[in-house]
């Protein structure tokens, strides 16, 4: 504990040292390749993962209340694209009964491939770890079923805390003969769980994604670091879509898929790159803070 008080007192002193040193690493990474991958492999993910979680959900929730945190959710991943992928939600939802066994095999397979991808990438990005410790292939294989099971678990929590949070924003405060609504109360929780959600997720994956045990301060580390730039993204991305970007003229029928491809792309970006954080803070324990970067090798070079 006392090393890393140190080691970030250390970093703050020099902040600019730090951060050109993490985007050397990344650039070495080849971090804006990594996160193609991803986004490809997490955009034909997403909706099979979206699919199956919300048919097993509904059995236990109100399914307009699933949809609808969904909804506000997964606008924190794809900005102004969430009503497409809530409508087609809905509408599998409608459909359920042709959800034979050949189908739902095919789903959990593209469910799985973000994730595999990812592990992948982050092997890349904490490749001083591989070359020490090895995942065991079963591990690997298990990972991305575990993470949707406690995705939807999650989903769940969230779908419950949201819907009495909502109920609360309908209610009154009265006090010396006036009323104050709760509705402003209840918009700054949500949003505050939202950004919560988010830095536990991200915590999460930068705890169990890359090889070897991690730290959580390292952890939680880099999930500040990725959610503080993507909150900022996020705004701009809002923004971008609904003043100045041009995409649907230019792409007609396909601008939802590659607006959806964009914002994903801009995710992991910084998803690897707070991994990026993590991964240089920790040669910072072994290496001067001016140490050139270690890009990723292969054996035969």
């Amino acid at each position: 504990m006392q090393r890393f008080g140190r080691h970030a007192a250390q970093i703050l002193r020099h902040p600019a040292a730090f951060t050109v040193r993490t985007l050397q690493g990344f650039q070495a990474n080849q971090g804006l390749l990594l996160a193609g991958a991803v986004a490809y492999y997490a955009l034909l993910s997403i909706v099979p993962m979206l699919i199956l979680t919300v048919i097993a959900l509904s059995h236990f929730v109100d399914q307009g209340a699933l949809l609808q945190t969904v909804g506000r959710y997964l606008e924190w991943l794809v900005p102004g694209q969430s009503g497409v992928i809530v409508a087609e939600l809905a509408n599998f939802l409608a459909h359920r009964a042709v959800l034979g066994w050949v189908l739902l095999a095919s789903m959990l397979f593209f469910s799985s491939l973000g994730f595999t991808v990812l592990e992948n990438a982050m092997s890349v990005i904490f490749h001083h770890r591989v070359a020490i410790r090895r995942r065991h292939f079963l591990i690997s294989a298990v990972i991305p079923y575990g993470y949707i099971l406690s995705l939807g678990l999650g989903l769940l929590l969230v779908t419950l805390v949201a819907g009495s949070l909502q109920a609360m924003g309908q209610q009154q405060v009265a006090f010396l003969w006036r009323s104050w609504s709760l509705d402003g109360l209840s918009g700054m929780l949500l949003y505050l769980l939202g950004v919560a959600g988010e830095i536990f997720v991200l915590t999460s994956v930068y705890l169990v994604m890359p090889v070897g045990r991690p730290s959580l301060h390292h952890a939680l580390l880099g999930a500040v670091a990725a959610a503080l730039l993507w909150e900022i993204s996020r705004h701009v991305l809002v923004w971008y879509f609904s003043t100045l970007s041009q995409i649907g003229t230019v792409y007609g029928s396909l601008t939802t898929a590659i607006a959806v491809l964009l914002s994903l792309e801009l995710a992991a970006t910084l998803l690897l790159l707070g991994a990026q954080v993590i991964s240089e803070y920790e040669r910072f324990a072994h290496e001067a803070l001016d140490a050139p970067a270690q890009p990723f090798t292969t054996d035969a070079l």
